[in-house]
């Protein structure tokens, strides 16, 4: 059997199964792929270059049951592997963080966000970091910057430290445990901030994937807006003068707009559409009556 037949069989037993995606591949061929490449101890990229290889029946084993403790568990992949990939950078990953999959990963490669910023940019904040990876990319991004991260779980922020050190980023990398801002230390030049969102209706329909990951880091309240409600109100105190806040709300935009109908937003194209992030000014935000008392030092 050559690799990419038993890839192809892997992906008829998954969509058997019918397991859920979306925590790093949409679709069960590319689930299958990254098992069978990830259990044969080839790189993630390398399928074009072994398709045609054959498996002995050792690899075949394994990646057999890989697969079944995949479809038995309803962990996603990530959480077997306990690795994940944003934008070609690898993190480490485990039960106790979200799967990273934020789309503000693809504004931070694409340099969406650089048009908003300055060359007085110096302190970024990654809020609700889970394992770290937006922290740990934004500071690949602009290598002259600090970065603190903050989340709420002493467990995500341990996740966090292992892709800190892993990626040598300790000395300008700087996790932080509490709720919301209240760790947060100064003003910000940008805040970037994956929330929990997603609203209770659909939460009560997540598939066991979803339910697999940390609730804290999911479920929003009612309409999905509870922390972020939060997060507007304190925000501008904990924003420089011409800063700028990265939020991303998932499908939640009808939620948003409704919960927040004074609030001028410029929303940001990714691969999803232009429904899934937006970008805020300190100024708009002020504006719209959130946090009228000023930045504080």
């Amino acid at each position: 059997m050559t690799l990419l037949e038993l890839i192809e069989a892997q992906a008829a037993r998954l969509t058997e199964a019918g397991v859920s995606f979306g925590h790093g591949t949409t679709n069960a061929f590319d689930e299958a792929a990254w098992l069978c490449l990830w259990a044969l101890d080839l790189p993630l990229d390398a399928l074009d270059a072994h398709a045609d290889e054959a498996v002995d029946d050792a690899g075949r084993e394994k990646v057999e049951a890989l697969v079944e403790q995949r479809i038995a568990s309803r962990k996603p992949a990530a959480y077997l592997t306990r690795e994940a990939w944003l934008q070609g950078v690898p993190f480490y990953v485990d039960e106790r963080a979200i799967v990273p999959r934020s789309f503000i990963a693809e504004l931070l490669a694409d340099a969406t966000i650089d048009a908003w910023l300055s060359d007085q940019t110096s302190r970024v904040l990654d809020l609700c970091t889970g394992n770290g990876s937006l922290a740990v990319l934004a500071a690949m991004a602009w290598p002259d910057v600090t970065v603190d991260a903050i989340d709420l779980s002493a467990d995500a922020l341990a996740v966090a430290a292992i892709n800190v050190e892993r990626h040598q980023l300790g000395d300008r990398v700087r996790l932080l445990q509490g709720d919301g801002l209240e760790p947060a230390q100064g003003a910000y030049d940008l805040i970037l901030c994956n929330p929990p969102y997603v609203n209770s209706a659909s939460m009560a329909a997540l598939p066991d994937e979803y339910r697999a990951e940390p609730e804290l880091a999911l479920a929003g309240g009612a309409d999905g807006m509870d922390f972020i409600r939060r997060l507007l109100a304190d925000a501008p105190a904990r924003m420089s003068a011409h800063a700028v806040l990265v939020l991303e709300i998932g499908n939640e935009r009808a939620f948003f707009e409704a919960a927040f109908p004074q609030l001028e937003a410029a929303w940001l194209e990714t691969s999803a559409g232009e429904d899934q992030v937006l970008l805020v000014t300190r100024e708009a935000l002020v504006a719209a009556g959130f946090g009228a008392e000023g930045a504080s030092a």
